[in-house]
């Protein structure tokens, strides 16, 4: 059998790793990974809102006011098993707890900046005739 990349020349934007060629969506795939860690809708908003510093739920929910609190805890959980924040719970009366992003987590941010970036050029390109 031959090697996955033979006969497969480098493509713009591919990089040259074998898991870059599957005939098929594989969760050991990193793009797929990173798509898991950022699903859900509200999810790059609390990533956003973590890129500047550990926050409480309660700080969160004023950050985002229409997020419920249901969406809020399961987005939360989420990005925990993920890998991309931490619940640190601090003593005190009342306890509180914080959420940091993980080094991981943090690397997120230039992600989100080109998805940013990609979709504003997007839009913009919907307005230019061609």
């Amino acid at each position: 059998m031959t090697h996955q990349t033979v006969g497969h020349p480098a493509r713009p934007g591919l990089p040259d790793d074998p898991r870059a060629y599957v005939a098929e969506p594989t969760p050991s795939c990193p793009v797929e990974i990173a798509l898991a860690a950022l699903r859900g809708r509200w999810t790059t908003l609390l990533i956003r809102e973590l890129l500047g510093g550990e926050r409480t739920f309660t700080e969160l929910r004023q950050a985002l006011p229409v997020l419920s609190d249901k969406v809020l805890s399961d987005r939360l959980a989420h990005l925990g098993e993920a890998g991309v924040l931490t619940r640190h719970r601090r003593p005190g009366w009342p306890p509180r707890t914080y959420y940091r992003l993980t080094p991981q987590g943090h690397r997120l941010g230039p992600v989100l900046q080109a998805l940013w970036d990609w979709g504003a050029a997007a839009d913009r390109s919907e307005d230019d005739p061609l």
